[in-house]
This record gives C-alpha cells, sequence and structure tokens, in this order.
C-alpha cells in the first residue's frame, strides 16, 4: 500500500533544526518533570497495600475514595472491575501499622509483664500484620496477649509454633487491611463488606528494589541496544539510534508525571516497549539509509537521508497508524492497566515516528560529518 507517490521527494532535514527545537524542549520539559512534581509512584515502587472488596448494594468509587480520605488516606486508588459490579481494588499508600516506636513499646511491655530475659526474639512483618516471638519458656498465652495489647497492639490471633526448641508464638494482628474495611464498614453499615477477598502489599525496602531493579532493566536495554546498533551499522549510527530512543522514553515518562498518572512494573514495561518500536522503526531509516549510500555515490549524507526517509515514508505512515489504531483500540475499551500501557504507547508510537525522522537522521549526519569529514 503506498500512500506517498512513488518517487517523491521531501526535504526534512530543511526543518531539523525547528523540529529538534520543539522536542527538545519537551525533553527538557519531561527532565524537570521527574525532579518537580516528580513521579507518583504505585505501591510497586513506594510500598503500599492493595485489597479487593465486594460490596453487598450499589456503591460509586468516587463514595468510596472520598470516604478513605476522610479516613486519613492519603491519595487512595479505587478500581473498579468491570465484570463484578460493586466489586473494588483499593490502593493506599500505608504499609505497616505499627510505627517503629510502636514496636519497641510492645517490647517493652512484652519485657515488663513476662519478666527480664523470658522475651528473647521479636520480630514484626513488613507489612506490620503479625509478630513472631521466641521465648525462654512456656507462658500462658492469655498472659502474652495482654502484654501485647498493653502495647498498642490490636491482636486478632495468637497460636503457638512446634518445631523449635524454644517456645515460639505467632500472633495475627488487625493490619492495614483490616482498619481499611472496618472503616468502610463503619461509613457504609448496610453494604460494605465484611472482610477482603484478597490482601497485598509490598513493603517500602522491597518497592525501591524493585524500582532499582527497573532502573537498572532500561539500562541494559540502552546499552545493548547501542551495541547490536553499532554492530549492525558502525559508529557513526549508534549515537542517533539511542538518542532517539531514550528521548521517547523520556517524553512518555515525562508526560506521565505531568499527568500524575501512577508510574509502576507496568510503566516499565511500556517504556521497554516504546525502546523496542523506536529502534525498529528508526534501523528501518537507518538500513535504506546504508543501501543509499552504496547505490548513490555522488550524492551527500543529507540529501541520502532526504532521499531513504521520503522512500520509506509511506511504510512508516502505515506501520504507525496500524499500531496507533490498535492502541487506542485497547485505551478506549480497556480498563485500568490495559488503558495505562495503552496511552503510554500511544504517546511512544507519535513521538517515536518523529524522532525516527528529525533526530536520528540527523545525529547521524551530524557524526558522519565529524567523524569521516563528508560534506
Amino acid at each position: 500500500m503506498e500512500l506517498i507517490k512513488p518517487g517523491s521527494y521531501f526535504d526534512f532535514m530543511k526543518y531539523r533544526g525547528p523540529v529538534i527545537t520543539v522536542l527538545s524542549l519537551m525533553a527538557l520539559l519531561s527532565l524537570v518533570s521527574l525532579f518537580y512534581p516528580g513521579p507518583n509512584y504505585g505501591i510497586d515502587f513506594a510500598g503500599g497495600t492493595e485489597l479487593q472488596l465486594a460490596f453487598t448494594g450499589d456503591t460509586s468509587p468516587g463514595e468510596i475514595r472520598k470516604a478513605l480520605e476522610d479516613a486519613g488516606y492519603a491519595r487512595p486508588d479505587v478500581i473498579s472491575i468491570e465484570d463484578n459490579p460493586n466489586e473494588y481494588i483499593i490502593r493506599v499508600r500505608e504499609v505497616s501499622s505499627l510505627p517503629e516506636d510502636q514496636v519497641e513499646k510492645i517490647r517493652e511491655a512484652a519485657d515488663a509483664a513476662l519478666g527480664e530475659g523470658v522475651l528473647r526474639e521479636m520480630k514484626v512483618s513488613p507489612g506490620g500484620d503479625k509478630i513472631t516471638l521466641r521465648v525462654s519458656g512456656e507462658i500462658h498465652e492469655q498472659q502474652l496477649q495482654e502484654a501485647l495489647e498493653a502495647g498498642g497492639a490490636h491482636v486478632r490471633s495468637l497460636n503457638s509454633l512446634s518445631g523449635s526448641r524454644d517456645p515460639r508464638y505467632e500472633v495475627h494482628l488487625v493490619g492495614v487491611a483490616d482498619e481499611l474495611a472496618a472503616q468502610l464498614r463503619e461509613r457504609f453499615p448496610d453494604r460494605a463488606p465484611e472482610g477482603a477477598l484478597r490482601v497485598e502489599w509490598v513493603g517500602p525496602k522491597a518497592g525501591e528494589q524493585l524500582r532499582d531493579a527497573a532502573i537498572q532493566s532500561l539500562l541494559y536495554a540502552i546499552a545493548f541496544i547501542m551495541l547490536y546498533v553499532a554492530f549492525r551499522f558502525d559508529l557513526r549510527f549508534a549515537p542517533g539510534g539511542v538518542i532517539a530512543m531514550l528521548h521517547d522514553a523520556l517524553i512518555t515518562l515525562g508526560v506521565y508525571v505531568l499527568l500524575q498518572k501512577e508510574v509502576n512494573l507496568t510503566t516499565v514495561a511500556a517504556l521497554l516497549t516504546i525502546m523496542g518500536y523506536s529502534i525498529n522503526d528508526t534501523i528501518v531509516v537507518f538500513d535504506r539509509i546504508r543501501e543509499n549510500m552504496v547505490r548513490v555515490r555522488d550524492k551527500s549524507l543529507r540529501e541520502l537521508i532526504n532521499i531513504s526517509t521520503s522512500q520509506m515514508l509511506s511504510r512508516t505512515i502505515v506501520t504507525s497508524l496500524t499500531t496507533l489504531l490498535s492502541v487506542s483500540a485497547f485505551f478506549f475499551l480497556g480498563t485500568g492497566v490495559i488503558q495505562d500501557i495503552a496511552f503510554a504507547l500511544g504517546i511512544g508510537i507519535v513521538i517515536g515516528t518523529l524522532s525516527s525522522i528529525f533526530i536520528a537522521a540527523p545525529i547521524t549526519e551530524l557524526m558522519d560529518r565529524r567523524l569521516f569529514n563528508r560534506s
């Protein structure tokens, strides 16, 4: 399918200055946005609690969100499940119901009630919903429960564990999910659920590790793609392809930050996909430039870039529009995570098409003049 008449010639390099200026300003604004206002990290990276609740009556996401904000939860996410009416996924930033100072109070209260040296070890789960204790001798469970509650712990159940020489006990506490469900029951007594269908949490340290691993994956992808382009073509092509790819990912991330959309592992997957799409589109243009460098030896690289890009313009438009139509269907018909990844891919496709023409190729021409002294 040819949208552009064969043999057409467009002087893309003539307009590279204004387009590069606009795209550079967009990239700079995206870079600044990473520091202010900063990314809105999801619970994957920032830590938090996610639970799934099924209400017994008609309840809107806005009502639930307002109730949670009134209860003191900052910026809660409430996502409706389309196939199950009145069923919602709720995400909050809180992870542990036990601050560090309260953990210390519980330890001191247990020592005071049980006696000096009886409590040998006390571990609190990162989610703040479970305490594991190891003691030096047999104690009454009621005595232990009263000691923990004296320190401020809300005990839900207490069980003794076997398999250890020293007696061990596992104490289940009322966690963030339990507190949240209780507050919703208080706000909506006639339709709130008794408990959560599913509860997941990510601790701050685990979230930080996931964030570091995500950044590393992006850096590894950039390094290997640069090596691939350098070996596939030569050194003059690699910087343009990689800079264009980074530019596309940066602007997409910047739009996410400016719109305060949640940045999570799904966003990283979208960025990696955009980088792959961008470099693929760039390599198609690079291939035609390299072919024409062999076929047409009496033209400057600037003219070869215009000829090659004009020849590939029809293919670029058809590919980009087809991909954009597919992504648009996911965006308008999908929900939640599907919409977010489709939104990112849509931005990446549009910006990636422009960067292949107006960033990758001009940088290659600049590298050629500097390294190979071509006119």
